[in-house]
Protein backbone atom coordinates (compact mmCIF):
# COMPACT_ATOMS: atom_id res chain seq x y z
CA UNK A 1 0.00 0.00 0.00
CA UNK A 2 1.23 3.67 -0.58
CA UNK A 3 1.24 5.89 1.69
CA UNK A 4 -2.18 6.99 2.11
CA UNK A 5 -3.02 10.49 1.25
CA UNK A 6 -4.81 12.13 3.44
CA UNK A 7 -8.29 13.73 3.80
CA UNK A 8 -10.03 15.92 6.23
CA UNK A 9 -13.64 16.91 6.21
CA UNK A 10 -14.49 20.73 6.60
CA UNK A 11 -17.60 22.45 7.29
CA UNK A 12 -18.65 23.32 4.58
CA UNK A 13 -17.89 20.62 2.28
CA UNK A 14 -19.79 18.28 4.75
CA UNK A 15 -23.17 20.49 4.25
CA UNK A 16 -22.74 20.06 0.58
CA UNK A 17 -23.62 16.61 0.15
CA UNK A 18 -25.68 15.74 -2.13
CA UNK A 19 -27.01 12.33 -2.93
CA UNK A 20 -25.45 12.04 -6.75
CA UNK A 21 -21.95 12.47 -5.55
CA UNK A 22 -19.92 13.36 -2.19
CA UNK A 23 -18.70 16.52 -1.41
CA UNK A 24 -15.25 17.34 -3.75
CA UNK A 25 -11.74 16.92 -1.13
CA UNK A 26 -10.59 20.81 -0.10
CA UNK A 27 -7.51 21.86 -1.76
CA UNK A 28 -5.42 20.95 1.42
CA UNK A 29 -7.24 17.57 1.22
CA UNK A 30 -5.65 16.37 -1.90
CA UNK A 31 -2.49 17.92 -1.24
CA UNK A 32 -1.88 15.22 1.68
CA UNK A 33 -2.97 17.77 4.73
CA UNK A 34 -3.72 15.61 7.64
CA UNK A 35 -5.30 17.85 10.08
CA UNK A 36 -8.77 17.65 10.73
CA UNK A 37 -10.33 20.83 11.36
CA UNK A 38 -11.46 21.50 15.23
CA UNK A 39 -14.63 19.26 16.86
CA UNK A 40 -14.40 16.18 13.60
CA UNK A 41 -11.62 14.42 15.18
CA UNK A 42 -14.34 12.48 17.53
CA UNK A 43 -16.87 10.30 16.18
CA UNK A 44 -20.07 11.43 16.53
CA UNK A 45 -21.75 10.27 19.94
CA UNK A 46 -24.63 8.09 20.41
CA UNK A 47 -27.64 9.82 22.20
CA UNK A 48 -27.46 8.73 26.04
CA UNK A 49 -30.81 7.96 25.79
CA UNK A 50 -30.47 5.11 22.92
CA UNK A 51 -27.50 3.57 24.99
CA UNK A 52 -29.62 3.36 27.78
CA UNK A 53 -32.08 1.98 26.03
CA UNK A 54 -29.64 -0.82 24.55
CA UNK A 55 -28.40 -1.48 28.12
CA UNK A 56 -31.74 -2.08 29.48
CA UNK A 57 -33.17 -3.86 27.00
CA UNK A 58 -29.74 -6.19 27.18
CA UNK A 59 -30.74 -6.61 30.74
CA UNK A 60 -33.89 -7.76 30.88
CA UNK A 61 -33.27 -10.20 27.57
CA UNK A 62 -30.77 -11.43 30.13
CA UNK A 63 -33.13 -11.73 32.88
CA UNK A 64 -35.53 -13.48 31.03
CA UNK A 65 -32.58 -15.92 29.79
CA UNK A 66 -32.04 -16.66 33.24
CA UNK A 67 -35.62 -17.13 34.02
CA UNK A 68 -35.31 -20.10 31.06
CA UNK A 69 -32.22 -21.35 32.45
CA UNK A 70 -34.49 -22.21 35.91
CA UNK A 71 -36.70 -23.71 33.40
CA UNK A 72 -34.27 -25.76 32.24
CA UNK A 73 -32.85 -26.78 35.36
CA UNK A 74 -36.18 -27.49 37.15
CA UNK A 75 -36.98 -29.94 34.44
CA UNK A 76 -33.53 -31.51 33.84
CA UNK A 77 -31.45 -31.32 37.20
CA UNK A 78 -28.34 -30.14 37.36
CA UNK A 79 -26.44 -32.46 35.90
CA UNK A 80 -28.89 -33.30 32.84
CA UNK A 81 -28.44 -29.39 32.02
CA UNK A 82 -24.51 -29.48 32.94
CA UNK A 83 -24.23 -31.90 30.25
CA UNK A 84 -26.36 -30.97 27.94
CA UNK A 85 -25.29 -27.56 28.51
CA UNK A 86 -21.69 -28.65 26.98
CA UNK A 87 -22.70 -30.71 24.54
CA UNK A 88 -24.57 -27.57 23.18
CA UNK A 89 -21.56 -25.90 23.02
CA UNK A 90 -20.44 -27.90 19.67
CA UNK A 91 -22.88 -26.88 17.48
CA UNK A 92 -23.07 -23.25 18.93
CA UNK A 93 -19.37 -23.03 18.48
CA UNK A 94 -19.94 -23.90 14.91
CA UNK A 95 -22.84 -21.60 14.18
CA UNK A 96 -20.29 -18.74 15.75
CA UNK A 97 -17.57 -19.49 13.75
CA UNK A 98 -19.90 -19.50 10.62
CA UNK A 99 -21.71 -16.66 11.83
CA UNK A 100 -17.83 -14.24 11.72
CA UNK A 101 -17.10 -15.94 8.45
CA UNK A 102 -20.28 -14.08 6.98
CA UNK A 103 -19.96 -10.88 9.15
CA UNK A 104 -16.15 -10.69 8.65
CA UNK A 105 -16.30 -7.67 5.72
CA UNK A 106 -18.54 -4.96 8.25
CA UNK A 107 -18.82 -6.26 11.19
CA UNK A 108 -22.24 -5.66 13.44
CA UNK A 109 -22.55 -4.09 17.07
CA UNK A 110 -21.94 -5.93 19.38
CA UNK A 111 -24.44 -4.70 21.73
CA UNK A 112 -26.81 -5.89 18.65
CA UNK A 113 -25.20 -9.73 18.58
CA UNK A 114 -25.79 -9.60 22.13
CA UNK A 115 -29.56 -8.66 22.08
CA UNK A 116 -29.83 -11.03 19.01
CA UNK A 117 -28.35 -14.11 20.95
CA UNK A 118 -30.28 -13.06 24.39
CA UNK A 119 -33.41 -13.04 22.25
CA UNK A 120 -33.02 -16.35 20.86
CA UNK A 121 -31.95 -17.78 23.33
CA UNK A 122 -34.74 -16.32 26.01
CA UNK A 123 -37.13 -14.74 24.84
CA UNK A 124 -37.90 -16.79 21.50
CA UNK A 125 -37.97 -20.02 23.53
CA UNK A 126 -40.01 -18.59 26.33
CA UNK A 127 -42.89 -17.47 23.67
CA UNK A 128 -42.64 -20.84 22.29
CA UNK A 129 -43.35 -22.20 25.65
CA UNK A 130 -46.01 -20.33 26.96
CA UNK A 131 -48.10 -21.06 23.33
CA UNK A 132 -47.23 -24.64 23.24
CA UNK A 133 -48.37 -25.04 26.96
CA UNK A 134 -52.08 -22.90 25.96
CA UNK A 135 -52.38 -24.99 22.78
CA UNK A 136 -51.85 -27.90 25.24
CA UNK A 137 -54.68 -26.53 27.27
CA UNK A 138 -57.03 -26.35 24.83
CA UNK A 139 -56.52 -29.48 23.30
CA UNK A 140 -56.73 -30.99 26.87
CA UNK A 141 -59.98 -28.90 27.36
CA UNK A 142 -61.04 -30.69 23.99
CA UNK A 143 -60.43 -34.64 25.38
CA UNK A 144 -57.11 -34.43 24.88
CA UNK A 145 -54.50 -35.29 21.93
CA UNK A 146 -55.49 -37.37 19.23
CA UNK A 147 -53.72 -39.65 16.70
CA UNK A 148 -52.14 -36.79 14.57
CA UNK A 149 -51.16 -34.54 17.27
CA UNK A 150 -47.55 -35.56 17.34
CA UNK A 151 -47.32 -34.40 13.52
CA UNK A 152 -49.37 -31.23 14.58
CA UNK A 153 -46.79 -30.19 17.07
CA UNK A 154 -43.85 -30.79 14.77
CA UNK A 155 -44.74 -29.66 11.67
CA UNK A 156 -47.12 -26.94 12.31
CA UNK A 157 -47.13 -25.67 15.70
CA UNK A 158 -43.29 -25.51 15.59
CA UNK A 159 -42.70 -23.75 12.53
CA UNK A 160 -45.05 -21.42 13.16
CA UNK A 161 -44.42 -20.30 16.54
CA UNK A 162 -40.91 -20.40 16.49
CA UNK A 163 -40.30 -18.93 13.32
CA UNK A 164 -42.71 -16.15 14.44
CA UNK A 165 -40.97 -15.81 17.58
CA UNK A 166 -37.54 -15.72 16.20
CA UNK A 167 -38.15 -13.39 13.51
CA UNK A 168 -39.73 -10.71 15.75
CA UNK A 169 -36.34 -10.82 16.99
CA UNK A 170 -34.57 -9.69 13.59
CA UNK A 171 -37.93 -7.31 13.20
CA UNK A 172 -36.92 -5.47 16.58
CA UNK A 173 -33.82 -4.86 15.99
CA UNK A 174 -34.29 -3.57 11.60
CA UNK A 175 -36.04 -1.07 14.02
CA UNK A 176 -34.09 -0.28 17.21
CA UNK A 177 -30.43 -0.74 14.70
CA UNK A 178 -31.54 0.41 11.37
CA UNK A 179 -28.38 2.79 10.78
CA UNK A 180 -26.39 -1.22 11.17
CA UNK A 181 -28.51 -2.69 9.21
CA UNK A 182 -27.58 -1.77 5.91
CA UNK A 183 -29.20 -4.93 3.53
CA UNK A 184 -29.29 -8.69 3.15
CA UNK A 185 -25.95 -9.64 5.07
CA UNK A 186 -26.44 -7.89 7.69
CA UNK A 187 -30.25 -9.31 8.19
CA UNK A 188 -28.61 -12.96 7.43
CA UNK A 189 -25.94 -12.32 10.38
CA UNK A 190 -29.21 -10.78 12.85
CA UNK A 191 -31.14 -13.79 12.14
CA UNK A 192 -28.37 -16.10 12.29
CA UNK A 193 -27.28 -14.98 15.80
CA UNK A 194 -31.14 -15.14 16.79
CA UNK A 195 -31.63 -18.58 15.87
CA UNK A 196 -28.23 -19.70 17.16
CA UNK A 197 -29.34 -18.25 20.73
CA UNK A 198 -32.77 -20.41 19.99
CA UNK A 199 -30.66 -23.43 19.32
CA UNK A 200 -28.40 -23.41 21.90
CA UNK A 201 -31.03 -23.49 24.81
CA UNK A 202 -33.32 -26.21 22.64
CA UNK A 203 -30.03 -28.21 22.31
CA UNK A 204 -29.78 -28.24 26.02
CA UNK A 205 -33.75 -29.55 26.25
CA UNK A 206 -33.33 -32.09 24.04
CA UNK A 207 -29.44 -33.55 25.07
CA UNK A 208 -30.39 -33.21 28.50
CA UNK A 209 -33.08 -34.93 27.92
CA UNK A 210 -31.70 -37.82 26.02
CA UNK A 211 -29.10 -38.24 28.44
CA UNK A 212 -31.73 -38.89 31.16
CA UNK A 213 -33.82 -41.38 29.54
CA UNK A 214 -32.99 -44.87 29.92
CA UNK A 215 -33.68 -45.85 26.58
CA UNK A 216 -32.54 -42.11 25.32
CA UNK A 217 -30.26 -42.40 22.47
CA UNK A 218 -28.15 -39.44 22.95
CA UNK A 219 -25.01 -39.73 20.84
CA UNK A 220 -27.17 -40.09 17.77
CA UNK A 221 -29.24 -37.49 18.49
CA UNK A 222 -25.65 -35.21 19.46
CA UNK A 223 -24.71 -36.22 15.65
CA UNK A 224 -27.98 -35.01 14.31
CA UNK A 225 -28.26 -32.02 15.67
CA UNK A 226 -24.91 -30.69 16.84
CA UNK A 227 -22.54 -32.28 13.53
CA UNK A 228 -25.12 -32.65 11.00
CA UNK A 229 -27.67 -29.99 10.84
CA UNK A 230 -26.14 -27.42 13.30
CA UNK A 231 -27.41 -24.72 11.17
CA UNK A 232 -30.73 -26.00 10.95
CA UNK A 233 -32.10 -23.01 12.94
CA UNK A 234 -30.22 -20.51 10.80
CA UNK A 235 -31.75 -21.43 7.38
CA UNK A 236 -35.04 -21.22 8.58
CA UNK A 237 -34.35 -17.60 10.17
CA UNK A 238 -32.15 -16.44 7.90
CA UNK A 239 -35.62 -16.16 5.02
CA UNK A 240 -36.94 -13.65 7.45
CA UNK A 241 -33.58 -12.21 8.25
CA UNK A 242 -32.79 -11.99 4.14
CA UNK A 243 -36.11 -10.11 3.69
CA UNK A 244 -35.58 -7.48 6.57
CA UNK A 245 -32.19 -7.23 4.68
CA UNK A 246 -33.61 -6.09 1.39
CA UNK A 247 -36.75 -4.21 3.02
CA UNK A 248 -33.90 -2.28 4.43
CA UNK A 249 -32.57 -0.67 0.83
CA UNK A 250 -36.56 -0.55 -0.02
CA UNK A 251 -38.87 0.78 2.86
CA UNK A 252 -39.41 2.39 6.03
CA UNK A 253 -40.32 1.12 9.19
CA UNK A 254 -43.91 0.18 8.70
CA UNK A 255 -43.15 -1.17 5.19
CA UNK A 256 -40.98 -3.64 6.68
CA UNK A 257 -43.85 -5.38 7.88
CA UNK A 258 -44.37 -6.62 4.84
CA UNK A 259 -41.12 -8.22 4.18
CA UNK A 260 -41.34 -9.69 7.86
CA UNK A 261 -44.47 -11.29 6.87
CA UNK A 262 -43.07 -12.57 3.30
CA UNK A 263 -39.84 -13.42 4.73
CA UNK A 264 -41.70 -16.00 7.50
CA UNK A 265 -43.66 -17.92 4.79
CA UNK A 266 -40.34 -19.70 3.31
CA UNK A 267 -38.99 -19.77 7.03
CA UNK A 268 -41.87 -22.01 8.21
CA UNK A 269 -41.76 -24.14 5.24
CA UNK A 270 -38.08 -25.21 5.31
CA UNK A 271 -38.96 -25.22 9.22
CA UNK A 272 -42.04 -27.98 8.52
CA UNK A 273 -39.83 -29.80 5.86
CA UNK A 274 -37.04 -30.50 8.31
CA UNK A 275 -39.44 -31.45 11.34
CA UNK A 276 -42.54 -33.15 9.01
CA UNK A 277 -40.48 -35.60 6.48
CA UNK A 278 -39.30 -37.29 9.57
CA UNK A 279 -42.57 -38.83 10.07
CA UNK A 280 -43.03 -40.00 6.22
CA UNK A 281 -39.22 -41.21 5.52
CA UNK A 282 -37.85 -44.40 6.82
CA UNK A 283 -34.08 -43.40 5.84
CA UNK A 284 -33.39 -39.93 7.99
CA UNK A 285 -29.68 -39.87 5.67
CA UNK A 286 -30.64 -40.66 2.82
CA UNK A 287 -33.55 -37.87 3.15
CA UNK A 288 -30.36 -35.47 5.23
CA UNK A 289 -28.19 -36.58 1.63
CA UNK A 290 -30.74 -35.65 -1.36
CA UNK A 291 -32.99 -33.06 0.15
CA UNK A 292 -30.85 -31.22 3.47
CA UNK A 293 -27.21 -30.77 2.99
CA UNK A 294 -27.99 -29.57 -1.59
CA UNK A 295 -30.16 -27.04 0.57
CA UNK A 296 -27.54 -26.59 2.85
CA UNK A 297 -25.20 -25.87 -0.20
CA UNK A 298 -27.56 -23.74 -1.68
CA UNK A 299 -27.57 -21.52 1.06
CA UNK A 300 -23.46 -21.42 1.52
CA UNK A 301 -23.30 -20.11 -2.25
CA UNK A 302 -25.57 -17.74 -2.00
CA UNK A 303 -23.76 -15.96 1.08
CA UNK A 304 -20.83 -16.20 -1.26
CA UNK A 305 -22.58 -14.12 -3.80
CA UNK A 306 -24.10 -11.98 -1.09
CA UNK A 307 -20.81 -11.20 0.19
CA UNK A 308 -19.74 -10.70 -3.06
CA UNK A 309 -22.13 -8.02 -3.35
CA UNK A 310 -21.41 -6.08 -0.34
CA UNK A 311 -17.48 -5.96 -1.32
CA UNK A 312 -18.65 -4.39 -4.96
CA UNK A 313 -21.10 -2.21 -3.00
CA UNK A 314 -17.82 -1.12 -0.99
CA UNK A 315 -15.51 -0.51 -3.42
CA UNK A 316 -18.07 1.31 -5.69
CA UNK A 317 -19.23 3.60 -3.09
CA UNK A 318 -15.12 4.38 -1.94
CA UNK A 319 -14.56 4.95 -5.88
CA UNK A 320 -16.96 8.07 -5.56
CA UNK A 321 -15.22 9.36 -2.52
CA UNK A 322 -11.87 8.64 -4.47
CA UNK A 323 -12.53 10.54 -7.95
CA UNK A 324 -13.23 13.89 -5.57
CA UNK A 325 -10.18 13.60 -4.17
CA UNK A 326 -10.63 11.94 -0.19
CA UNK A 327 -8.92 8.83 -1.51
CA UNK A 328 -6.21 7.76 -3.87
CA UNK A 329 -6.81 5.01 -6.34
CA UNK A 330 -4.13 3.09 -5.61
CA UNK A 331 -5.58 2.69 -2.15
CA UNK A 332 -9.19 1.48 -3.24
CA UNK A 333 -8.01 -2.45 -3.58
CA UNK A 334 -6.93 -2.48 -0.15
CA UNK A 335 -9.83 -1.20 1.29
CA UNK A 336 -12.33 -3.28 -1.10
CA UNK A 337 -10.76 -6.21 -2.25
CA UNK A 338 -9.88 -9.40 0.54
CA UNK A 339 -6.54 -10.12 -0.65
CA UNK A 340 -6.02 -6.72 -0.65
CA UNK A 341 -7.14 -6.32 2.72
CA UNK A 342 -4.58 -9.26 3.76
CA UNK A 343 -2.32 -7.32 2.00
CA UNK A 344 -2.45 -4.15 3.81
CA UNK A 345 -2.94 -5.73 7.23
CA UNK A 346 -0.07 -7.86 7.22
CA UNK A 347 2.26 -4.58 5.68
CA UNK A 348 0.70 -2.69 8.93
CA UNK A 349 1.35 -5.55 10.79
CA UNK A 350 5.19 -5.49 10.14
CA UNK A 351 5.86 -2.17 11.01
CA UNK A 352 3.16 -2.67 14.51
CA UNK A 353 0.70 -0.62 13.21
CA UNK A 354 -1.92 -3.63 12.82
CA UNK A 355 -4.68 -2.53 15.01
CA UNK A 356 -4.50 1.44 13.23
CA UNK A 357 -4.72 -0.26 9.42
CA UNK A 358 -8.14 -2.29 10.62
CA UNK A 359 -9.51 0.60 12.00
CA UNK A 360 -9.01 2.49 9.30
CA UNK A 361 -10.33 -0.26 6.55
CA UNK A 362 -13.21 -0.75 8.92
CA UNK A 363 -13.88 2.89 8.77
CA UNK A 364 -13.75 3.13 5.21
CA UNK A 365 -15.97 0.31 5.32
CA UNK A 366 -18.53 1.66 7.34
CA UNK A 367 -18.57 5.21 5.07
CA UNK A 368 -19.27 3.40 1.88
CA UNK A 369 -22.65 1.75 3.36
CA UNK A 370 -23.16 5.33 5.00
CA UNK A 371 -22.85 6.54 1.27
CA UNK A 372 -25.13 4.12 0.71
CA UNK A 373 -27.62 5.41 2.74
CA UNK A 374 -27.37 9.01 1.65
CA UNK A 375 -28.04 7.98 -1.84
CA UNK A 376 -30.99 5.95 -1.44
CA UNK A 377 -32.52 8.55 1.22
CA UNK A 378 -32.49 6.53 4.27
CA UNK A 379 -31.83 7.96 7.77
CA UNK A 380 -29.94 10.48 5.30
CA UNK A 381 -29.17 13.16 7.99
CA UNK A 382 -28.06 10.77 10.34
CA UNK A 383 -26.13 8.77 7.44
CA UNK A 384 -24.60 12.83 6.89
CA UNK A 385 -23.43 12.40 10.35
CA UNK A 386 -21.79 9.09 9.84
CA UNK A 387 -19.88 10.48 7.26
CA UNK A 388 -18.27 13.71 8.57
CA UNK A 389 -17.20 11.79 11.44
CA UNK A 390 -16.09 8.53 9.54
CA UNK A 391 -14.05 11.04 7.56
CA UNK A 392 -12.38 12.59 10.06
CA UNK A 393 -11.45 9.33 12.02
CA UNK A 394 -10.06 8.11 8.40
CA UNK A 395 -8.02 11.02 8.89
CA UNK A 396 -6.68 10.47 12.04
CA UNK A 397 -5.74 6.58 10.91
CA UNK A 398 -4.12 7.93 7.69
CA UNK A 399 -2.03 10.21 9.63
CA UNK A 400 -0.35 7.48 11.93
CA UNK A 401 -0.23 5.59 8.82
CA UNK A 402 1.47 7.91 6.73
CA UNK A 403 4.62 7.84 9.32
CA UNK A 404 5.62 4.35 8.13
CA UNK A 405 7.23 5.31 5.58
CA UNK A 406 7.35 4.57 1.93
CA UNK A 407 6.85 0.67 2.19
CA UNK A 408 3.89 -0.93 -0.55
CA UNK A 409 2.11 -3.89 -0.08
Amino acid sequence: MTNPTAATPDHTASAGITGAAPATAPAAVAQSAVTAPAGLAAPVQRSSAVVALAIIGIIVLAVIALFVTVYLISGLGVSGFALGGVMALVPLAIVFFGVRWIDRWEPEPRAAVVFAFLWGAGVAVLIALLVGAEIDNVINSMGGPGPGYDFFAAAIQAPIVEETAKGLGVLILFWAARRHFDGPVDGLVYAAWVAGGFAFTENILYFGSELLNPQGAPLEIFLIRGIMSPFAHVMFTACTGLALGFAARRTGAFGAIGFFLLGLIPAIFLHALWNGALFFVSDFFAYYAIVQFPLFLGAVFLVLYLRRQEAKLTHDRLAEYAAVGWFSAEELPALATRPGRRQAIAWANRNGKGAEMKKYIRDATRLAFARQRIITGRHRTAAEADETALLASIVESRKNLTGLGTATV
